[in-house]
């Protein structure tokens, strides 16, 4: 759902989180940005219903199930300046949400047997 809410409107420009590798954990569990892609989820009201109570990377992180890495990846700034397009975070979202389908079936085969 965060990636379709992303991709309704690709060109819009969005925040990126300043430095979240380099923040102490407490301070980037609370750290935001207005207008970020973690806002546009927080924006979503279904989302909200569904348990998404703020827009701060912490709870971004929790709500999604993802790694720091992996939030990091997708919300920084050291990889693509201050802002970024919401197409370009929605293609991040999608790859690191479904992950790399070749080695889940990679898995699954060799789980199988």
């Amino acid at each position: 759902r965060w990636a379709d809410l992303l991709g309704e409107n690709p060109s819009r420009c969005l925040a990126a989180l300043t430095g979240t590798e380099h923040m102490r954990a407490s301070l980037r569990q609370e750290a935001r940005a207005a207008g970020s892609p973690i806002t546009v989820a927080f924006e979503d009201s279904l989302l909200r219903a569904c348990g998404l109570s703020n827009d701060s990377y912490g709870e971004a992180k929790r709500f999604f199930e993802l790694s720091d890495w992996q939030l990091h990846d997708i919300v920084c700034s050291c990889h693509v300046g201050a802002t970024m397009q919401a197409g370009w975070v929605s293609a991040r979202v999608r790859r690191i949400l479904t992950g790399n389908r070749v080695a889940a079936w990679l898995r699954q085969q060799l789980w199988a047997h």
